[in-house]
Formats: C-alpha cells, structure tokens, sequence
C-alpha cells in the first residue's frame, strides 16, 4: 500500500488538529480522536474508500499483532492497567483504603498536608511516568477525597510531577532514554570524550519548564491558587462532587463495591511497595540482561537504557497483585467481595484502555503524516540565534501537542536542535538541547491524546477532558516563564540570567494569580 507523503505540507497538521479542538469542544474523545485518524487516513489514502479502510483495519491490528508476532509493548502496558484495576479494587474490597483514610485524618491535618502528601509521593515515584501516575494516583486518592479535593486538582498533581520529575531524574526510564538519545548526537557532532550522564546533568538546571512548572505545582498547593476551570472544580468538591457526575462514571472508579470493616492499612501499602519494588527489580533485570548479551558492563543507568519498561511494569503488578489477594483472603475478606472486586477492578480501567487505543491509533496515523518533520521543518531559515532556544522550546511544545508524545518529539527535534548549534554556536549546544527537553513536556501536558494525559487522568480518576482544560492554565503559565527564560539565556547566553529572568516572571506570576484567585479554598 503506497500512501501519500505530507512532510513538507501544514494538512499534516488537520488530524490532530481537529481531534484535539473537537475533544475540548465536544468532550466526546472518542468520537473525536476517531474523526482524526479518519482524516489522517484520508490524506494518507488520496480519499479511497477501500484503501482507507484497509489502512485503518491494519493501523488498528498493529496495536495488537505486528509483523514480528505479538505487540508485546502495548499489551504489556494494557495488562498492567487492567491488573492495577484489580489491586485498586481489592484494596477498596479489603476496606483498607478507608482505613487509610481514615488514619489520614488523624495525622494529615487539612487539605494542604493532602496536596503536599501527593506531591512528595509523586516527586518519590520517579521510575516511569505511567508508573508515577497510576500508582501514586491509587495511594493518594483516599485522602484527597477525604478532605474534598477534586479530582482534578488530583490528576494535575500526578500529571505535573510525572513528566517533569522523569525527565530530569537519570534512574528512570525518561532519563535512560535520554542520555542514550543525546549520547548519540554528541557522539556524531565530534563530543565521543564527554561523559554522557554528567551532561544530562549538567543540562537540568537549563530545563526550565520542569523546574518552573513543579515550583509553580508547590506554590499553588501552598496558597490555594484555584484558576479558571479549576477554580470551579475545587469549589464543586467542596459541595461534595469531586468529579461532574453527569458525564457518568471517570476511568479507574469502582462505584458500589462492598468494604470489609477489618481493614488495615497494611492492605493498601503492603501490596503497592511490593509492586514498586518488584518493578524496579524487573527493570533493572531485563536491562542488566540486554546488557549481558552485547557484552556491555552493568550499572544502573545502562541497565535502564535498555529496560523493557511495559513487561516489567505487567510483572510488577502481578506480583502486586498476588500480595493484596493473599492480604485479603489472611483477612477473611469473602470470596465473592473478592471476585466482584476483581472484575469491577478490571471493568473500570476499560474507559481509560479505550481511549489510549484511539490515542495510539491516531499517534500512528500522525507519524506516517509525519507530522514531525513538519513541525521541525518550520526551524529552518534566517533566524537570529539569539532566539533559537526560544524556537526550539515552542516547536517542540507544537510538535508534543500535536503528536501526543514527548519521546517522539525528543526524536525528531534533538537532532535537528544539535544540528543548529553545530552550524553556529557551539558552546549553545545543551541549552539548545535542553529547549527541546521542556518544549516537549510541556506540549505532552497540554495535549489531550497524550497517554501521559490519559494515564494521569485514569490514576486520578478524572474525567478526561476535564483534566486537560484544569491543567491548561498551569501549563501555559509554566511555558510563558521558560520561554521568557530561553529568551534571555539565548542573547546572554548565560543559564544562570536566564534563570534569574524566570525566577523574576515566576514571582510576578505568582501575585497575579493570588490576587486571580482570592477567596479560594485552600
């Protein structure tokens, strides 16, 4: 099958464009993210009938089988969702989740310390963003019900401190993945000698979306700063509706399952440390194993390098989940709350699990657009290189926006950043590097077919678009103090000035939002 090539063409955009808008507009995403691979498969098609729907039918048995045998990546990531419901479930059943709450309110004094809670755990977290957003979402979900935070202040703790703690942490699979993306092009560009994790470290400080929006992310728990939608959201909590209950049940909700009075707390911690743990080891191992097969010496960041994430995530969770049905039988939990808890478990992670198909459907329809190479395309010109760390980070947000993967995006536009360093200054080198690193992240924030999105919104048990619309401001105002950042580190060609200019922006922005959400509830 021969389709058409849009890689110097702005059509490569109307895909993702008109799935993102009608999500928003009609907050019906599957409708919409199926309206968006349908016009992408279109394009791609030259408009035939026959072709097009040949395209879509192998698009959509690609997520599953591939011409080497079986997705592994993707049905590993569908079996951990589906048996993190279950543990979710059983934790509920087992009426542990209560007991943590209700300890909570004992020794958590008010919704500041629920925040504050969430937030530690999630900068704790920092393996895997899929990873930090389920699972801490399943850990802190008791307590900010208990003190009436709204689930989408929720998924905007998870989501804000998935990413961005990832991607600048080296031992976790963000970093690993990094470091060899960014070893390579230095290799190529003459830089064999450096070390490759010093300058990933060397390069945290200069992504300043990861650091502004996780400062910003501490200031708004601190001081209440309930903006714009999400404003009414905590307000709405406040009444009692964490989540708008007429859009029906969010993903990863277990209506009407029956709690044991036994529970403990042991029911809820034992099993997810068991799953932290159990999935570490399983990274490192099938690193350490990849490692040991091309004859490379082991260390941790060479063994996340080459970790199979989506398996030793499906590992983890099993072993998890082996521990809380053990907890729950020692219990005496009765067997048919146990199996109403499994099924319910799995049966609530399917909204989320339908979604992330459409998402991955429409991801693949968007790289044969390649709607990438477009986005990068518009780098090229006469610009003044003063502001290319400034272009660089708002491309790279576009291009995460549209594409709905930060990874993809690290692909396309590191090199291409490298590229323009090398043809004319570079000592700019990482900084270059570095825009691309928080364009990204903060266009995955944005973007509502990012899985990342989806995932926090899952963990959270939000409503989908409802998390994206209340995240949006934070994000937006976390980009405008990076770019002022980018912007004075590319004519002073100084970190340490650029720095300065977003800590003085990020004040400023703090005051007016203060001022923007005074009388909110704290």
């Amino acid at each position: 099958m021969t389709v058409m090539n849009y890689a110097d063409s702005a059509l490569s955009l109307l895909p993702p464009a008109v799935a993102i808008v009608l999500a928003i507009l009609t907050r019906r995403v599957l409708l919409s993210l199926g309206l968006g691979i349908l016009i992408g498969a279109l394009l791609l098609n030259q408009f035939s009938p026959v072709a097009t729907g040949e395209f879509v039918f192998n698009g959509v048995k690609g997520l599953f089988w591939t011409g080497d045998g079986l997705n592994s990546w993707n049905l590993y990531i569908l079996g951990f969702l589906i048996v993190l419901g279950m543990i979710t479930a059983l934790i509920t059943v087992s009426g542990s989740a209560r007991a943590f709450a209700d300890w909570a309110r004992l020794h958590i004094r008010n919704k500041r310390d629920a925040k504050l809670l969430t937030m530690f755990l999630g900068c704790v977290v920092f393996i895997d963003d899929y990873f930090n957003s389920l699972v801490v979402g399943s850990v802190a979900r008791p307590v900010t019900d208990r003190y009436y935070i709204s689930r989408a202040k929720l998924a905007y703790l998870l989501d804000s401190t998935a990413a961005p703690v990832c991607v600048i942490s080296p031992v976790s699979s963000w970093g690993a993945y990094i470091i060899a993306l960014i070893g390579g092009i230095l290799t190529a560009h003459g830089f064999a000698d450096t070390g490759h994790l010093s300058i990933f470290i060397q390069m945290i400080p200069m992504n300043f979306y990861a650091i502004f929006s996780l400062l910003l992310l501490l200031f708004v728990v601190f001081m209440g700063l309930d903006v714009g939608p999400m404003r009414e959201h905590e307000l709405n909590a406040q009444r009692g509706n964490l989540y708008d209950e007429s859009k029906g049940l969010p993903p990863g909700a277990n209506a009407d399952l029956p709690e044991a009075e036994t529970g403990k707390i042991l029911g809820l911690f034992l099993p997810i440390t068991v799953l932290v743990f159990a999935t570490l080891y399983f990274m490192i191992n099938s690193g350490a194993q990849v490692l040991a097969t091309e004859g490379i010496e082991f260390n941790i960041i060479s063994a996340f390098e080459k970790t199979d994430v989506s398996s030793s995530l499906f590992f983890g969770a099993l072993i998890g989940l082996a521990i809380s049905l053990i907890l729950n039988l020692v219990q005496g939990v009765e067997k048919s709350m146990i199996v109403k808890g499994i099924v319910q478990g799995a049966r609530s992670m399917l909204p989320a699990i339908y979604i992330l198909l459409f998402a991955w459907t429409i991801a693949g329809v968007i790289g044969q657009l390649e709607t990438g190479k477009f986005m990068a395309s518009l780098a090229t010109g006469n610009i003044p290189f003063a502001f290319l760390p400034a272009l660089m980070f708002v491309l790279a947000g576009i291009t995460a926006f549209s594409t709905g993967t930060s990874w993809g995006t690290f692909g396309i536009m590191l090199p291409i950043a490298a590229d323009m360093a090398m043809g004319s200054h570079t000592g700019m080198m990482l900084p270059m590097l570095a825009s691309v690193l928080a364009g990204a992240v903060f266009g995955d924030h944005c973007s509502p077919i990012s899985d990342t999105t989806i995932l926090s919104s899952t963990g959270a048990s939000c409503h989908h678009i409802d998390h994206v619309v209340t995240q949006l401001p934070y994000a937006l105002i976390a980009a405008f103090i990076s770019l002022t950042g980018y912007v004075v580190l590319g004519f002073t060609e100084s970190v340490v000035a650029g720095l300065v200019a977003c800590s003085v922006v990020f004040v400023v922005s703090i005051i007016v939002l203060k001022i923007k959400s005074k009388g909110a509830i704290s």
